[in-house]
């Protein structure tokens, strides 16, 4: 018997962070999206833990036990006194380490898969608390559609959509790290006061009303002027799709992956097309918004 768990990527149409707090982290507010590109992860009964992973950038994700599909399985076992022995099979289609959070799609769909094989059932609430454990990113994985994050991002308050949203994401030739995202945030902040992280009302009631004109209007990303200053050629990217037709264009997260809102799906694919043809990136993808959270595909 083996459980296929389909999982969302994410975008941050509002990434609003504070200070660095003593801990390290951050306070953010987060307004999460999640998109039409997906991970898929299967769980098989196996003689010990082990992980395979296939797809674009398969090479880049580890296999041992600091994968966070691994660890929500050692974790859900530990929690349950069973033994993890599974094989976690990640189909790779979320950009690796591009500011998608594919990572924390493959923790949350672990999650899940390893829920539904051990048939442990557990309840939302303790799934949601061994997401947040695993990541900040882990929990809105799990849920999908739109959420407000705070906290670090793993406090999440869904929110309302009233449409469609047509994306395009353009990959970059390399990656970003995260944490070295949020130190050259910290470094280019020195100095200055940082306002307490708030969201924002004019982008919540865009979402509400799924009109993409508002949004784009709206959408704004703290990270993007770190991203930039440890990848400038991003910027050519973000020219590029404005250049294009783009309604607007950010840096996804903590990128390196460029994110681009069209207003129908005609146009995302004209935009899509003109950045594979721009020279500025690897490869570009569209994708609608909001997509539903970790979904057992089969069991």
């Amino acid at each position: 018997m083996s459980v296929t768990v389909r999982v969302p990527a994410k975008v941050n149409v509002q990434l609003a962070v504070g200070a660095a707090r003593p801990d390290g982290y951050h306070d953010l507010a987060n307004v999460f999206l999640a998109v039409g590109l997906y991970d898929e992860v299967t769980v098989t009964p196996a003689d010990e833990l082990r992980i395979t992973c296939e797809g674009p950038g398969a090479e880049q994700v580890p296999l041992d036990r600091t994968n966070l599909a691994a660890r929500a399985a050692l974790v859900l076992a530990d929690r349950h006194g069973l033994d993890p022995a599974v094989h976690i099979h990640i189909a790779k289609d979320i950009p690796v380490a591009g500011g998608m959070a594919g990572g924390s799609a493959d923790g949350a769909g672990a999650l899940v898969a390893c829920d539904a094989l051990w048939g442990t059932r557990a309840s939302r609430e303790e799934l949601l608390d061994i997401c947040a454990e695993l990541g900040s990113d882990v929990p809105f994985s799990l849920v999908g559609g739109a959420a407000l994050g705070t906290g670090r991002g793993e406090k999440l308050t869904a929110l309302e959509v009233g449409g469609t949203f047509h994306w395009v994401f353009a990959m970059a030739a390399r990656g970003l790290s995260t944490p070295a995202v949020f130190r050259e945030f910290d470094r280019l902040g020195e100095g200055r006061d940082i306002p307490e992280p708030a969201a924002s009302q004019p982008l919540l009631d865009a979402l509400a009303k799924g009109d993409p004109d508002a949004l784009a209007a709206a959408v704004s990303n703290d990270l993007q002027p770190a991203a930039l200053s440890l990848y400038p050629e991003l910027a050519d990217t973000l020219a590029a799709g404005r250049a294009a037709g783009a309604l607007t264009a950010l840096v996804s997260g903590s990128g390196p992956t460029t994110a681009f809102l069209t207003r129908d799906a005609e146009s995302a694919a004209k935009v899509a097309e003109a950045l594979r043809t721009s020279g500025t990136c690897r490869t570009a993808r569209t994708a609608p918004a909001p997509a539903p959270g970790a979904t057992v595909l089969g069991a």
